[in-house]
């Protein structure tokens, strides 16, 4: 006999193992219909902005003089700032939709790629090799993206699963307060929300349920992040 929606009968338990919703819809399918959607917007924000920040990072590192300084003030000024508040305020002014929560998180990403890359540009910019290929004329788009920027891999896919982790964190926040994903685009952040109102209705895993999926989303993104810095330099695993 069918039950109200919203609970967590034993009629229930074999065929909804996680319950359902204050609409009756099974949790289960919602949770992994949202994490594919949290994951998705994670990973395409992070590699639009590593090409964003890394296409910068390598033109700022190899001309330098007041290209540099200009880009550099920008990061400098984007990094002082913290990110949720930058990307909150770019939501508030774009609204809402899976193209403009990308387009939020990606202004508020490319400036950490665009650092990293400089650092490793500027040391790789001064070696021999390079001072070999402005001899021989080559020209500058070449020697940043085939001579400089493979030496920068590395710590790029590091710092991108590290991306990926905090941009998924920030989806979930922004779809939770209301001014990212819209209804129609569940993700984990969306769903903690709507299932926000029955906490005190002891209807707890309408929240529950997806916040420990994103929390163990977020981990394994970080996890994956740490062991690909433990392979690519084996000297920093003590």
């Amino acid at each position: 006999e069918p039950t109200q929606s919203g609970t967590l009968s034993t009629d229930h338990t074999m065929r909804y193992v996680l319950g359902t919703d204050g609409a009756g819809r099974d949790m289960l399918s919602a949770i992994l219909y949202g994490l594919r959607i949290s994951l998705g917007i994670g990973v395409a924000s992070a590699l639009v902005a590593l090409v964003l920040g890394t296409s910068l990072g390598l033109i700022s590192a190899y001309f330098g003089g007041k290209v540099d300084a200009l880009l550099m003030r920008i990061v400098d000024v984007q990094l002082s700032v913290p990110t949720i508040l930058v990307a909150l305020v770019l939501l508030a002014v774009l609204g809402q939709g899976v193209d403009k929560t990308l387009m939020a998180l990606v202004l508020v990403q490319w400036a950490i790629f665009a650092r990293n890359v400089r650092g490793a540009a500027l040391v790789e910019r001064s070696k021999d090799y390079i001072e070999a290929a402005l001899g021989q004329g080559l020209p500058a788009r070449r020697i940043m993206f085939r001579h400089v920027l493979p030496n920068c891999v590395a710590p790029l896919i590091v710092t991108t699963t590290n991306q990926m982790a905090n941009a998924i964190t920030l989806e979930a926040t922004m779809s939770f307060l209301g001014i990212g994903l819209p209804q129609t685009k569940p993700s984990l952040g969306l769903l903690i929300s709507n299932g926000f109102d029955y906490m005190l209705s002891n209807q707890y895993w309408i929240s529950v349920f997806p916040g420990v999926a994103l929390v163990l989303l977020v981990m394994a993104v970080s996890l994956v992040g740490d062991q690909l810095r433990l392979v690519l330099n084996p000297k920093l695993d003590v």
